[in-house]
């Protein structure tokens, strides 16, 4: 398979060469590092939206807390569409650039705003025309169901906005611009942190306060990320006279973003189905394993995170053919994240009732939550491997291979919580993604090594 299945034209001047020259020539462990804490900051951002959603729409009720778990999958999936062409056009922005191809950098990252606006419209017109379905079939109960309707409805509104910020995230990040992709979600984040609470209860809007909170930092973010791309502060050139008129533009951003797809989307039938087998334990359990479910996703969003910073840097090498380079990036972000991965899940499992307990005072919330995180706790460490492996090869235009470990994790976690939960009850429920994370870690290990073992040498070949 090749790297990058498009046809180059002639290279064009080079406008910024000190920023290639950093991401082709400066040391590994200096550059990922740099690279990687604005993109950690950024994702811990992002999972604030939820958390923090979670946090005052739980001291409403626990029907309330629930809803926000429900709603989740909808976010997972406006989050997929809005990755899938943020990642996909920037993977090949990023080996555009490393290959000195502006004219062509600019028109895919051009073509990749159209394609995320019209992609984000049509799942706000789907979602709202179809809302009161939607809530139900996402494995809401009874009394949970008014909640997520009204915290859902502002989040489908806002679906365009967010998939044009995650796009124009991607873009900046995937060229080595970090630290403007942060400055637009750090304030949109930390907007949403004031408004929740000025929603909820200052204006007395309940449950949709938070999703109304939520769509204006959305549209803050969205508007600075913007700004970064009509100010020139990057790179590559966002206007509608580079925008393709060839399907094959489209094919290909789409095609390099599959593995985000499909890992975002997958994880939103995941959450569903977390959702239909814990309800029949009541509104306590929704509640409880949506909690775990946005403090692990916070945690994991470190590994996310860094993962982001070393992607340019597989991109930029790979398409240099600095080979070396690439495996080094590899080896040092993967130790690095095991490392800090191991002390989370340490203190992790020794504080989890403490962290349970700020989300929700609830005996059987803390009870159900306790027990599910402490399980999370003992694999929490592989997730270095399982991220990595999927971002190692959707970096290298490999998007098979990333596909298949994209899906892998909450793949193996549909199945298995129907198996589990009707075999062992509540406790198989709670064991499942610590399963599910095991199964992952043992394909994704099997499948790097063997490229790294068979393929990779021979790339210098090419």
């Amino acid at each position: 398979m090749r790297a990058l299945p498009i046809h180059f034209h002639q290279s064009t001047p080079k406008e910024h060469p000190d920023q290639r020259k950093k991401m082709l020539e400066t040391p590994i462990p200096q550059l990922v590092t740099t690279l990687a804490i604005p993109t950690i900051i950024s994702m811990m951002v992002t999972s604030i939206y939820n958390m923090a959603d979670t946090f005052f729409v739980s001291q409403i009720n626990t029907s309330a807390s629930g809803a926000v778990g429900v709603v989740f999958s909808v976010m997972a999936i406006i989050q997929a569409v809005g990755f899938t062409v943020g990642m996909g056009s920037g993977s090949i922005v990023s080996r555009l650039l490393g290959q000195d191809e502006r004219a062509e950098a600019d028109r895919y990252a051009s073509s990749a705003v159209l394609t995320a606006l019209a992609l984000g419209l049509l799942l706000s017109v789907l979602g709202l025309t179809n809302l009161d379905r939607l809530i139900w079939l996402l494995g809401s109960t009874d009394t949970i169901h008014p909640y997520a309707v009204d915290y859902a409805r502002y989040i489908l509104l806002g679906a365009p906005v967010m998939t044009l910020a995650f796009t124009m995230n991607n873009l900046l990040r995937w060229q080595g611009k970090a630290n403007l992709s942060v400055i637009g979600l750090a304030t949109g984040g930390i907007l949403n942190m004031f408004l929740d609470p000025l929603f909820i209860y200052v204006f007395h809007m309940g449950i949709g306060g938070a999703g109304a909170a939520t769509f204006l930092s959305q549209c803050v973010s969205m508007g600075i990320l913007a700004s970064f791309f009509l100010f020139k502060r990057s790179d590559v050139r966002v206007s509608p006279a580079c925008i393709a008129r060839s399907g094959k533009v489209y094919l290909a951003i789409l095609r390099q973003g599959m593995p985000s797809f499909f890992r975002q989307s997958v994880m939103s039938f995941a959450t569903m189905a977390m959702n239909w087998n814990a309800r029949l334990y009541g509104d306590a359990a929704v509640a409880a394993l949506a909690i775990v479910n946005k403090v692990f996703n916070f945690i994991q969003s470190i590994v996310i995170g860094f993962g982001q910073g070393f992607q340019p840097v597989l991109g930029y090498n790979y398409g240099a053919k600095k080979l070396d380079r690439v495996k080094e990036a590899l080896v040092f972000s993967l130790r690095t994240c095991t490392i800090i991965l191991a002390v989370g899940a340490v203190l992790g499992f020794l504080f989890a009732p403490q962290i349970v307990t700020f989300f929700r005072r609830d005996d059987l919330v803390i009870e159900i939550g306790t027990r599910a995180f402490r399980y999370q706790c003992f694999t929490l460490a592989l997730s270095g491997v399982l991220s990595f492996s999927n971002m190692l090869f959707q970096s290298l235009g490999k998007s098979f291979r990333a596909t298949i470990l994209a899906i892998c994790r909450q793949g193996a976690y549909i199945p298995l919580v129907f198996f589990l939960s009707g075999q062992f009850g509540l406790t198989g429920l709670e064991l499942t993604q610590a399963t599910a994370d095991f199964v992952a870690f043992v394909t994704s290990t099997i499948i790097m090594v063997h490229y790294f073992t068979k393929e990779f040498g021979r790339e210098n070949d090419r």
